[in-house]
């Protein structure tokens, strides 16, 4: 698995040997913790394919601003 030990929490085992761009083009269930069924839903509410697709999806990365900016709203 991308030669990291430190990813194998997150990683199923399918995925060892694989480099992370091999990984990051991969359906999101090789996370730990995401189902076949989770990464469907993802697919059909999102379009999301890949885990770099989650990644980049602009649903996630505003979620991600409002939480950081949330922290220093006064």
């Amino acid at each position: 698995m991308a030669h990291n030990p430190s990813l194998a929490p997150i990683l199923d085992k399918a995925v060892e040997g694989k480099t992370i761009k091999e990984i990051v083009a991969m359906s999101p269930e090789v996370l730990a913790g995401v189902s076949k069924a989770d990464a469907d839903a993802l697919k059909a509410a999102f379009n999301v394919k890949t885990i770099e697709d989650l990644a980049t999806n602009k649903y996630v990365l505003w979620a991600q601003a409002l939480t950081t900016l949330a922290k220093y709203e006064k």
